[in-house]
């Protein structure tokens, strides 16, 4: 897979609902018990249990999605010792949670830094011009219902999961999406890992068709080990989601710069 490092696509107004989703993200990260110490990889039990409750309780939760309603044993974060040694406590939930409000809310959590930075990269390169084109506030609710959709598009693909299910990636994709319909000839500098890392421009519908291509893929449990830890699924409805909303905004979009080189500053190539 490439990596995107930034794209040769100016905008024309300063993108705030960007730059402060990425904000939101990174200080909820931060606040979620446990994870700004993540990068050690070493946790304790009761930090464990302590984030598993937070999880439950504002991440998103697939069963609870199409069921409409909690389950009657939900994790406390406390720790007690029972017949098979020291485990967390699960108890009846001592809170209200709406299940349609924590797909909002599951939007804002991440599993660790390398989650956060990865949807954070993404966003930083290719949001931006999205909600230039938009506006800030359409940008907004187009962001919130690609997520939402993502999830909702999860749940009913695995109805009696009671994992959580968290994460920005879904919206995120559903920024691709519109980014791979009004900017398919944009530029996009990469990093391809070949023995080192080399950087390439290519057109921005090979980067994000690559990446839908693999997220499919991936989605059929094909090539991956961890297809039961990452919503593959999601990405790819909230992909499919922002594709067709930003449809109808393709005739009026403006075509991005024409640079000026392919490869290391080189002149471009007719045709390219």
């Amino acid at each position: 897979m490439v990596i995107p490092v930034h794209d040769v696509n100016p905008v024309r107004r300063t993108p705030w609902v960007t730059y402060a989703l990425l904000a939101a993200n990174v200080v909820v990260f931060l606040l979620t018990p446990g994870m700004a110490g993540s990068l050690t990889g070493e946790s304790s039990l009761a930090q464990l249990c302590h984030l598993q409750a937070f999880l439950d309780h504002w991440a998103a939760v697939p069963r609870e999605l199409i069921h409409h309603r909690m389950p009657p044993l939900v994790p406390t974060g406390e720790v007690s010792v029972g017949p098979q040694g020291p485990g967390c406590v699960v108890g009846p939930p001592s809170y209200d949670k709406s299940p349609e409000l924590s797909v909002l809310t599951a939007m804002f959590l991440h599993g660790g830094w390398m989650h956060l930075l990865g949807n954070m990269l993404f966003l930083w390169i290719f949001g931006n011009n999205i909600e230039d084109r938009m506006g800030h506030l359409r940008f907004l609710l187009f962001y919130a219902v690609c997520g939402i959709a993502a999830a909702y598009a999860f749940a009913l693909l695995d109805a009696g999961s009671g994992a959580p299910l968290i994460g920005a990636s879904g919206a995120i994709a559903g920024v691709l999406g519109a980014y791979l319909v009004l900017y398919p000839k944009a530029r996009v500098w990469v990093l391809v890992p070949f023995l080192v890392f080399l950087p390439l421009r290519l057109p921005a519908w090979i980067v994000l068709g690559l990446w839908f291509v693999l997220q499919a893929v991936y989605s059929s449990g094909a090539g991956v080990s961890d297809a039961g830890t990452v919503a593959y699924a999601a990405h790819v409805a909230g992909f499919v989601v922002g594709l067709l909303i930003a449809l109808p905004l393709r005739p009026g979009t403006p075509p991005p710069p024409e640079p000026r080189g392919i490869l290391f500053g080189r002149r471009a190539r007719p045709g390219w």
